[in-house]
């Protein structure tokens, strides 16, 4: 299934490669204008109605970030986002023409990286789309690129290589934003993080995210790493505070 989704990775974009945008959205109005915006933005953009399309794109050509409209014809954009995330850890932003904090959430919890409400300003788009990109991107000698690997509990996480490896040294898929809070939580092991601390270094303040996305973050945190994640070990939760992160991280 897209094999050339699974083998691509956005740590390997060459230095001042432009970054290819597929939009998977079924208005051609929208379409069109994204197109616009994100071009005199910088980016490669195009864009396909349905699923099916996006599936010959993809298995064709490299697209570094998918903005995934929920509302499509034939497979719905959670289905396919579903299905991305099993092969893939491509950035996805989820747009939603329902407003409920709950649709947002259900985007997160299959594996989006963010999500965006319709009607939204075009260029808020354009800051997601920058700052999944940088999040994703280890490349500029960035002080993420020039970090040694972290161990901890038996765990290793690399961020130079954006990979986590478990005991047995079986890499853990991961999402960019998933990498990005167990990086939080790693460099701030021992202490109290609320909601608010984890929003801030994931999305540097970015509007928009709310805080219990990091709730859905977390927790599909813990379904990959914890023994039994309803009583997790590595990520307490602790209450009206946020989360602790246990063990003890030893640089490598």
């Amino acid at each position: 299934m897209l094999e050339s989704v699974r083998a691509m990775s956005i740590a390997h974009l060459p230095q001042g490669a432009t970054p290819r945008i597929l939009l998977v959205e079924d208005d051609p109005e929208i379409s069109r204008m994204l197109i616009d915006v994100l071009t005199e933005s910088g980016f490669a953009a195009s864009a396909v109605g349905s699923a099916i399309e996006m599936d010959k794109i993809l298995n064709g050509e490299q697209v570094d970030l998918v903005v995934l409209d929920i509302m499509l014809p034939g497979e719905d954009g959670l289905s396919v986002c579903r299905r991305l995330r099993a092969g893939s850890a491509i950035p996805i932003i989820m747009v939603t023409a329902r407003g409920e904090a709950i649709d947002r959430i259900v985007g997160l919890e299959i594996g989006a990286d963010d999500y965006i409400p319709k009607p939204f300003n075009s260029r808020e788009l354009v800051a997601r789309i920058r700052a999944l990109l940088r999040r994703a991107q280890t490349a500029n000698g960035s002080v993420a690129s020039r970090a040694r690997p972290l161990t901890f509990a038996g765990w290793t996480i690399d961020p130079t290589a954006r990979q986590l490896y478990d005991p047995n040294g079986v890499r853990v898929a991961m999402t960019s934003v998933e990498f990005d809070v167990l990086i939080a939580f790693c460099r701030n092991a021992g202490q109290i993080l609320s909601r608010e601390q984890l929003l801030d270094m994931v999305h540097g303040g970015a509007t928009g995210p709310i805080e219990r996305s990091i709730d859905v973050h977390v927790s599909r945190i813990r379904q990959k790493m914890e023994t039994d994640p309803r009583d997790p070990t590595l990520i307490k939760t602790v209450r009206l505070g946020g989360y602790m992160f246990t063990p003890t991280v030893v640089e490598m």
